[in-house]
């Protein structure tokens, strides 16, 4: 039976066109992916991803655009040879595509964490969480961004109208609003009461789709915000969606890793798919002929399946897991801390790495900030901190906002005194040049 169906794969795979063909699994980022999308026109994807750097993927083969300071959450094609990316740093980035080159938005207060271009390619909408959405002229790029404020609370999406003129957005604060992009004015267009965290508008404005943070996933009229339809389950929250139009499908994904998909012409639930064997599925999106999924999540590695053969895959990683996703009761108490409070950011082995921070590889008697080509936060650079056990034991009890104030370490404390030292004695001992091991997960050290 198992040789029936493996020959059934093969010969539907082999039938796919051959742009479907190209996406197994994008290797290469330092760590988990937030943000994926497929340029139509092309086929190439981009990806946005913890290890604050941006994918560029023509099949399999990466470039690498370096330019964000913190983790990337969105990515966005405006046309074929320009992209924008927005991440925790705060800053909204142009590429040029052919260059590589990034031209840095600033203005926002808080993370980046959705993007919407218009219809006309003439102005790029920000959603942060500092509560505000930026508009940026692209076709006249020195003029003055513009701030939308109204939401209560962070602004996880935006998406355009299909005439421009209005700009819908979600909010943690549980609305989902409608901008008149001229005036600024807006109005609430519903209140969820939960927050919500992605939209997708359907064609000719004929729906709004949304996801939210208890699970709900509704479909309502743009216009009036009457609800049209209901596709919530019993799983929370909703991460990520995407809609391919020409082939009528939405994908949603939520934090137990499934993929669920609808059909936007019936209306109904075609498949439900566990893409992720742990952790959340935070990045979403279409092969530019429909028959593909592309997916995110904890992994480092950009996944797809043909949405044909959904139900005949194992969740990725089921048989190979970032060793950050192992089961901590089968590890010394040490590593166990390693992997809660560190390894999803740094690597244990020489550098480079690809991870959001750089390698603990050598730390003890070394300088903070001292790995060459990192970009470390100015307060750690000029730092006279050298690492050792007195050291990091003063950075996890008192945490890295206090000890040093100003970098951009995310908050890590490890309460009881027996865990931090278990964890220094782990760390001298998997750091050292002679005994670090060839491969561990990786912010800034």
């Amino acid at each position: 039976m198992r040789a029936l169906v493996s020959g059934l794969l093969m010969s539907v795979l082999a039938a796919l066109p051959a742009a479907s063909q190209d996406f197994t699994t994008l290797k290469g980022h330092g760590g988990p992916i937030m943000g994926v999308q497929v340029d139509p026109a092309t086929g190439r994807v981009i990806s946005g991803s913890f290890d604050n750097s941006v994918g560029l993927w023509q099949g399999r083969d990466p470039r690498w655009l370096e330019g964000h300071d913190a983790a990337v959450n969105t990515v966005l094609f405006l046309a074929p040879d320009r992209a924008a990316s927005g991440g925790d740093d705060f800053n909204v980035i142009l590429w040029d595509l052919d260059a590589g080159t990034p031209s840095r938005l600033t203005g926002h207060q808080g993370k980046v964490a959705g993007l919407s271009v218009s219809p006309d390619g003439a102005l790029l909408a920000s959603a942060s969480w500092d509560g505000s959405i930026g508009l940026w002229p692209l076709v006249a790029p020195d003029g003055a961004p513009r701030f939308l404020r109204g939401h209560g609370s962070g602004v996880n999406a935006v998406t355009f109208a299909s005439d421009g003129a209005r700009l819908f957005s979600a909010s943690a604060d549980g609305t989902i609003r409608v901008w008149d992009v001229a005036s600024g004015e807006d109005r609430v267009l519903t209140d969820q009461g939960f927050g919500v965290n992605r939209l997708v508008l359907g064609p000719n404005d004929a729906w709004l789709a949304y996801g939210a943070v208890d699970g709900v996933t509704r479909v309502i009229d743009p216009v009036s915000g009457e609800q049209l339809y209901d596709f919530s389950l019993e799983r929370r929250p909703v991460l990520a969606m995407a809609h391919h139009e020409a082939t009528s499908q939405m994908a949603v994904g939520d934090g137990h890793g499934y993929i669920m998909m609808i059909d936007t012409g019936t209306w109904r639930i075609t498949r439900d798919f566990r893409a992720m064997q742990r952790g959340p599925v935070w990045a979403l999106d279409f092969s530019a002929d429909g028959a593909s999924i592309l997916a995110g999540g904890l992994d480092d590695v950009v996944y797809s399946w043909p949405v044909a053969l959904l139900d005949e895959f194992d969740p990725a990683g089921s048989s190979q897991r970032q060793s950050f996703l192992r089961d901590p009761e089968t590890m010394p108490n040490g590593e166990r801390q390693f992997m809660r409070k560190c390894s999803i950011c740094h690597a244990l082995t020489p550098p480079p790495s690809r991870k959001a921070g750089p390698t603990l590889y050598d730390l003890f008697g070394r300088k903070a900030g001292a790995i060459a080509d990192y970009p470390y936060s100015d307060i750690l650079a000029t730092s006279d901190i050298i690492w050792s056990d007195d050291t990091i034991d003063a950075l996890f009890d008192m945490g890295p906002d206090h000890y040093i104030p100003g970098s951009r370490m995310p908050m890590q404390v490890i309460r009881a005194e027996t865990d931090r030292q278990d964890l220094i004695a782990f760390l001298r001992s998997a750091t050292a040049p002679d005994t670090a091991p060839d491969a561990g997960p990786n912010k800034e050290n």
